[in-house]
């Protein structure tokens, strides 16, 4: 009779094994034997914010004004309903077969291989690497230039606008790396629940800037044409 009500019931019948294994009855693991995830609506709402607001945020105000603001404006609804779209379907592949009592898949490509298959997971996987490298050079490039426009900005600051204030990028592309390096040696990196909150932070705090630069120059606009 438990056979039965397994295969009909096929995501129960995961819960059923798992509580077989007597996971269910330990305060520090969680029903699939793992460490108890001690997560909360504010430490995902942090890590949401911090993903979704990104540093390309800041020229959006040029992307918009290039599109107009007919297309403009569309362009951007139409990739919130993506978002939200994609979202709404890795939140539903989160538990396999079953989306309420199926075994977790912990990552995006777990999730691939269990509903896509192993060839799938593969090209998936190719796919994420290739991705990670790609934004690891372009954020490491994109941080040794900012990090050299502060250091002008300051040595036009002490010296005025006529000095010849050079930075060298290559030193800050060496900086920065070596300081990535290190920070992924830490164990447990994404326990650091603080430092997604402190990023949402300055995700709201430089969007903020991007708007009110924004006002600013239409209002600016506004008074010289008037």
């Amino acid at each position: 009779m438990v056979m039965e009500r397994q295969q009909q019931q096929p995501g129960k019948a995961a819960a059923f094994d798992i509580a077989e294994a007597g996971y269910g009855d330990r305060p520090d693991l969680d029903d699939d034997g793992r460490e108890r995830r001690t997560g909360t609506l504010t430490t995902a709402s942090a890590h949401i914010i911090t993903a979704v607001i990104g540093s390309g945020v800041l020229s959006l105000a040029w992307a918009i004004a290039q599109l107009g603001w007919v297309i403009g404006p569309v362009v951007l609804v139409a990739f919130s309903v993506i978002t939200w779209f994609c979202s709404s379907l890795l939140a539903d592949c989160y538990r396999a077969p079953d989306p309420v009592h199926g075994k977790r898949n912990y990552t995006y490509g777990q999730a691939v291989r269990a509903y896509l298959g192993v060839s799938q997971y593969r090209l998936c996987a190719l796919a994420q690497y290739v991705n990670l490298v790609g934004v690891t050079i372009g954020y490491t490039i994109t941080t040794a230039i900012s990090m050299g426009a502060i250091s002008r900005s300051n040595c036009f600051h002490r010296n005025g606008h006529e000095a010849s204030c050079e930075a060298n990028n290559t030193v800050n592309m060496i900086i920065f790396a070596g300081i990535q390096i290190l920070l992924s040696q830490l164990p447990n990196f994404h326990k650091l629940w603080w430092l997604s909150i402190v990023a949402a932070v300055m995700s709201l705090a430089y969007s903020s800037i991007g708007l009110g630069l924004s006002i600013a120059k239409i209002a600016g606009d506004y008074y010289t044409d008037d």
